[in-house]
């Protein structure tokens, strides 16, 4: 079985690790580890989110510029840094922002003790990234690209405003393993995705033939926006009925799709414990309120020939942009259409093998050469691995963490991670219990707080709960 599990985290470390940075991921005293790893182990007897505020997390960046690189003090002009970063980004680099709000979260151990948990929490997703070739034509222009084919494949972007609902249970099968599901009911209140896209832009000298000095190519152009949630907005008269609308939505009022998260936790010995999940494995079928657009086809354009024939006073010339439009509109199909759609949702996965050593029990005492099976260890080193499936594949990183409890209500871990951002990602989280309330508090890339613009991702969580721990 060891094998296996080896052989699992090798494939969830190649395949799979995240930009969504899970600092929590392994703190066994916060209820969210169960959101992170439905799997993972339970200490507390029950617990109970504060409405709204039993968790915030905001995770958002840039992989390619920093808001530093474009207006930093120099002498150098700010046309120059835009021009500078636009030759220097790649079209695999993304701008991206996630934000979830719990509003519901509660959890219990049964008499046949599995410890169920459910809530509702909100959760908005954007990523775009950047059209390079697109990009230089806009700045550039194409004076000095003739025969070169922009490429109309690097528009790829998404975004969600969803409600989930989920309901899980955890169960510890053996003194070793613990293993748990959750289902989730997903209410899609907007959506919007530009994938799979394609075609050419090309300038390029006019033959002997041509009306003009230059034509401008589409070549097989196909380019596709789908949204769901979108056309009712537009007849709105005012933000309340907008808002009304929206909230109407996000209970069970939007599309809906249904998904599932998996996770376990499995102690190796006295010290190694291995644990993985895969989150949100599962779909949204947009069947109202659908609106697709889809512009596809092949056009030249040889230019406008201008005409300046005597006008009486008052009369207005031709009507040449009008007439192009018409015109491309008829060489190039723009179709609106109201087709269903399924979207998968990003696929999450974690993983992390964790060596504890000092045994912790509640009166703090430690006994570093007697570790006892089931017992806390004092601190834990070990290794993360995340994963987010994004349009253009999997994002990537993993962490070193040490975690270590100082007293029977106060812990913290601290971390180093290597992502698409940046290699100097240095993050710290704090969990204290007073009383019976449990808040919490994370962050990474705390080297760049003394100036956050010239950080490239900036990600905090934070939360309040109710915890009863074990009698």
């Amino acid at each position: 079985m060891r094998y296996f599990f080896t052989l699992f985290l090798c494939f969830v470390g190649y395949f799979a690790i995240s930009q969504n940075k899970q600092i929590l991921y392994g703190f066994d005293d916060i209820p969210q580890s169960l959101l992170l790893n439905p799997g993972s182990k339970v200490i507390q007897k029950k617990h109970f989110g504060i409405p709204f505020l039993s968790q915030f997390h905001f995770n958002g960046g840039a992989s390619g510029v920093t808001a530093y690189d474009i207006f930093k003090e120099g002498n150098d002009n700010i046309n120059d840094r835009i021009r500078e970063k636009i030759f220097e980004m790649k079209n695999s680099d993304f701008f991206t922002a996630t934000v979830q709000l719990e509003l519901i979260n509660i959890g219990w151990r049964a008499k046949n003790n599995i410890y169920f948990s459910g809530g509702i929490y909100e959760e908005l997703d954007f990523i775009t990234y950047f059209p390079k070739d697109l990009a230089i034509l806009a700045w550039e222009g194409n004076r000095d690209y003739l025969d070169y084919p922009f490429n109309l494949g690097e528009i790829s972007t998404t975004g969600d405003l969803t409600t989930v609902f989920h309901f899980g249970a955890n169960k510890q099968i053996s003194d070793r393993l613990t293993v748990g599901a959750r289902l989730k009911i997903y209410s899609s209140m907007f959506s919007f995705r530009s994938v799979n896209n394609s075609g050419t832009f090309t300038t390029r000298l006019g033959g002997a033939d041509s009306e003009n000095i230059y034509e401008h190519i589409v070549q097989n152009a196909d380019v596709t926006v789908e949204t769901s949630g979108y056309a009712p907005l537009r007849d709105l008269d005012n933000s309340s009925q907008v808002t009304s609308e929206i909230l109407g939505r996000s209970l069970l009022g939007g599309n809906l799709g249904v998904g599932v998260d998996l996770g376990f936790s499995y102690d190796m010995g006295e010290a190694w414990t291995i644990s993985a999940s895969a989150l949100d494995v599962g779909a949204i079928f947009h069947t109202k309120d659908v609106e697709t657009y889809r512009a596809h086809g092949t056009y030249t354009l040889d230019g406008i020939n201008l005409i300046f024939p005597p006008l009486s006073e008052g009369e207005s010339t031709f009507p040449y942009y009008d007439n192009l439009e018409d015109e491309v509109k008829r060489e190039i199909d723009v179709d609106t259409l109201n087709n269903a759609y399924t979207q998968f949702r990003p696929l999450k996965l974690n993983a992390a093998i964790n060596f504890g050593f000092g045994r912790f029990n509640s009166s703090g005492a430690c006994d570093c050469l007697n570790m006892g099976g089931g017992q806390l260890h004092k601190q834990n080193v070990g290794l993360q691995l995340y994963s987010i499936f994004r349009p253009q594949g999997p994002q990537l990183a993993g962490t070193l963490f040490y975690h270590r409890r100082f007293t029977n209500f106060l812990s913290a871990k601290a971390t180093y991670t290597v992502d698409s951002y940046s290699y100097t990602n240095v993050g710290l989280g704090v969990s204290a219990d007073i009383g019976i309330v449990n808040l919490y508090l994370a962050a990474d890339n705390l080297m760049s707080y003394g100036n956050l613009a010239k950080a490239k991702s900036v990600s905090l969580q934070l939360g309040f709960n109710i915890i009863i721990d074990e009698e």
